[in-house]
């Protein structure tokens, strides 16, 4: 793209061509004022906040060439009114006049802001955008200090418009910007919001049951100029200038999200420091500027009323509070005697501190450190995944995107809106999955395959087809694989044969393409890094075995799973919360938050990105690396316990996908666009500016050179259920009854209960109906459950969410019976 030459406020700036004068402008460090304009946005008009002067040089139609004055240089022809900067697109030559140069500008700004004031309410003393509003910080530098407009004539609207039961309405607030109804169409692809009626009375409103129904509708608050839209978790909670900021990262899932907390002293909370909202922070490689709802209200369990503060020993059948001396001690002895039979059982929760020191305890005992996980193939996204370069923003025209047993919008909300934008820059994108997403309609191709033909479905891309040649002939290609009715081998297979077709076709190695694993967890990534393995019968694996467990709750999940470790030799548990597996502990430790402390997690891009202490420490809590290093001490091992920068040095040092990296160079931040701040909110909404660390990705060892060897793709055998039974496959929904969503009360409607989804004509044949209770009954063990019919789900197949109390980890033969039947 060639630049372009021109003059803002006697100031010369070169740009891109193509850019529109207020981005012109704010690049050189000139704010124009907007309302409606906002950068990640195509501009709309709207609201004449941005007016200013704007000439360019008078054209010779003969020649097609400036015309000049008499010394020289191009004549400059303003035009007679006043024109907006965010829809005029710069151009060589051009001058532009901003209100720092220009009366008329000035002016015509002072009227737009007037205008705005006729009917706005004067409420700013309780307005929850009160400090950060755009309208306020613009009144005081640009309006009038009286009304000209009569107050009997003011429009008087609804205050307390609930649009869902996350996001609230003041209609008299509204200024019609439109930020909001384009966000939802343009950016999250959800046009659930719209404009109703007409001039003065045009109001925003809702067309979905439910209401506002996005995973993206907190966005809207952050880029909202005023304080129409707010949050129900932050609404009257708390002003702006009270609250303090810490940086950190999304802990819900892999993506990694940039995040600000928002913390500060109460009252109401016994005068403790307390989280009062997330918001976004800029990272344009990982998340841009936006978050998920489940990102933004799903913290509460970090500040739980069920926080374990002391370490607890098992005394005649029951826990009770024991120092922390005399709980290392035992547990130390305990794990030390068992030597090889030793098994540690971390989950992706966990930091990359804490997992390569757990790690490194197991390998020190000769025991095994398994990943608690229902999801495989990490391994393979260390050989052939993303790495050093990668952008999901940087693919367009020429791309190719496949995503397999995955659905992007319900496993990484983030993820869907930049593989849709990929697709509106020009990429090529392939879904592969047994059932409709709602990535279907952005996908140049969809293939709909049967569960269990997933190795089946990827391998034909190996052959010559239509969809093959296209993924096939792509610049860079990127496959994100998931475990959409799959368990762990099932997952791992898929996994295999996603890094074979990529190796096959040229990608393995390259800088924006690889293999990318949609994992359940925020730092599943991590611990494949870190050699962490998977077993394919974990029941049997913990049998008589001395266990430790950290950051996993598998006595929750599965009660076959809390057998087995209720006959484990020895049981210790690491955890925050006293959950279902830490009451059957010998010994449990508690853990801080990751909001307690500092740390990182490792994306399923593979990008290492630092977190920072937020809150105080709950009770006497610790870390959990540091609890690890002295058990490890306790056993004869040397481990480092005091400070996690100095653990990450040592886990670059022996894990190669980290080589070079350290603390500082994951804070290291570069300029990014659009450019946001705190300073200007009017520009970029609240969103904070990234000041503590952009992360930095790891390298594969096909980035490497390396050689290295892929395992052959096992195809799944076909499961076959009996007359009258279906096939249950486990799915994922991205509000779920976890320990990490549950204690959100705020999110309880969009988690709602456990629930079976059939086709209607299974649901029919079954003797079942929408919205009864029937018995879902699988492997020994039974549960009650809600009928759903969804006409995009196969006949003879159930889906059952994971996280929802049914311990559904795989394909499985179930019967679904109707509890009027039974009770009859």
């Amino acid at each position: 793209m060639t630049d372009v030459t021109l003059t803002i406020d006697n100031k010369q700036v070169t740009v891109p061509a193509g850019m529109l004068v207020v981005d012109a402008a704010k690049r050189a460090g000139i704010d124009i004022p907007v309302f409606c304009y906002h950068p990640k946005m195509e501009p709309a008009g709207m609201c004449r906040m941005c007016l200013v002067e704007i000439g360019r040089p008078m054209m010779d139609r003969a020649t097609g060439k400036p015309v000049l004055d008499e010394k020289g240089d191009p004549k400059i022809q303003f035009m007679p009114k006043l024109e907006t900067a965010c829809t005029n697109p710069v151009s060589d030559g051009m001058v532009v006049k901003t209100q720092l140069t220009s009366e008329r500008a000035k002016a015509g700004q002072k009227e737009t802001v007037e205008f705005l004031l006729t009917s706005h309410p004067l409420d700013c003393p309780v307005c929850d955008k009160g400090g950060e509003c755009s309208l306020q910080n613009l009144t005081m530098e640009h309006g009038p200090g009286k009304s000209r407009f009569l107050f009997d004539e003011k429009q008087r609207l609804a205050k307390r418009v609930p649009l869902g039961e996350l996001i609230w309405l003041d209609r008299e607030r509204c200024i019609q910007c439109g930020r909001c109804v384009r966000f939802q169409s343009d950016i999250a692809g959800e046009p659930v919001i719209e404009f109703d009626e007409r001039g003065r009375t045009t109001q925003i409103v809702t067309f979905s049951d439910p209401g506002f129904d996005s995973v993206f509708s907190g966005n809207t608050t952050d880029i909202c100029p005023v304080g129409a839209l707010t949050t129900a978790d932050f609404r009257f909670g708390a002003r702006p200038w009270e609250l303090d900021a810490s940086a950190s990262i999304c802990a819900q899932c892999p993506v990694g999200c940039n995040i600000t907390f928002n913390t500060r002293r109460e009252a109401k909370s016994d005068g403790k420091i307390v989280i009062k909202r997330v918001m976004p922070r800029q990272n344009e490689g990982v998340n841009e500027i936006w978050i998920c709802d489940k990102g933004r209200f799903a913290y509460h369990y970090a500040e739980s009323e069920d926080r374990l503060t002391r370490p607890l020993i098992a005394k005649e059948g029951k826990l009770a509070k024991a120092s922390w001396k005399s709980a290392l001690d035992l547990a130390s002895e305990k794990l030390a005697a068992a030597k090889k039979n030793l098994v540690v059982l971390a989950s992706g929760r966990l930091s990359n501190e804490d997992l390569f020191n757990l790690k490194s305890l197991a390998d020190l005992a000769g025991g095994k450190a398994i990943l608690y996980t229902d999801m495989g193939g990490g391994e393979l996204t260390a050989r052939v995944g993303v790495g050093q370069g990668f952008d999901l923003g940087k693919l367009g025209k020429g791309d190719a995107i496949l995503v397999v047993a995955s659905d992007l919008y319900e496993e990484a909300p983030i993820w869907w809106m930049r593989v849709k934008q990929a697709t509106e820059r020009g990429a090529t994108l392939i879904v592969a999955n047994p059932r409709a997403t709602k990535l279907d309609k952005h996908a140049a191709f969809v293939i709909r395959y049967a569960y269990g033909d997933e190795v089946t479905t990827i391998e034909d891309l190996n052959d010559k087809n239509k969809i093959a040649d296209a993924f096939r002939k792509a610049g860079n290609a990127v496959i994100l694989f998931g475990s959409e009715g799959l368990g762990l081998a099932g997952s791992s297979s898929v996994a295999a044969a996603a890094a074979d077709l990529l190796k096959e076709s040229g990608f393995a190695g390259k800088p924006n393409s690889g293999l990318i694993g949609v994992w359940p967890r925020a730092n599943d990534q991590g611990a494949w890094e870190m050699g962490f393995e998977t077993s394919d019968d974990l029941i049997e694996e913990l049998k008589g075995k001395a266990i430790y467990v950290a950051g996993a709750d598998p006595a929750g999940d599965d009660p076959a799973l809390a057998k087995a470790l209720k006959a484990a030799k020895f049981l210790v548990v690491q955890d925050i919360s006293l959950t279902a597996t830490a009451g059957l502990a010998d010994v449990v430790l508690p853990a801080q938050a990751y909001t307690e402390r500092e740390g990182t997690f490792t994306s399923g891009e593979r990008r290492a990105q630092r977190f920072y202490p937020a809150v105080p420490v709950t009770g006497e809590a610790r870390h959990d690396f540091a609890i690890t290093s002295q058990i490890a001490r306790g056993m004869g091992y040397i481990l480092e316990g005091t400070s996690p920068s100095i653990v990450f040095d040592f886990l670059a040092a022996t894990v190669k996908s980290f080589d070079g990296l350290d603390y500082a160079k994951l804070a290291e931040v570069t300029e990014q666009w659009p450019i946001v701040g705190r300073g200007d909110l009017y520009y970029g909404g609240t969103t904070y500016e990234n000041t503590q660390g952009l992360g930095a990705q790891l390298t594969s060892a096909a980035g490497r050179g390396e050689t290295y060897k892929l395992p052959a793709a096992k195809k799944a055998k076909s499961l076959r259920p009996k007359e009258g039974e279906v096939l249950a496959v486990p799915v994922t929904k991205l509000y779920d009854q976890g320990a990490t969503v549950v204690p959100a009360e705020l999110l309880s409607e969009r988690i709602g209960e456990a629930t079976v989804t059939l086709n209607p004509a299974t649901a029919r044949e079954l003797g079942a109906e929408a919205g009864e209770l029937v018995k879902l009954a699988f492997n020994g063990t039974q549960a009650e459950v809600r009928v759903r019919t969804d006409e995009a789900v196969s006949t003879g197949v159930a889906l059952v969410p994971r996280s929802f109390g049914l311990a559904v980890r795989e394909p499985v033969a179930a019967s679904v019976k109707s509890t009027k039947k039974a009770r009859g």
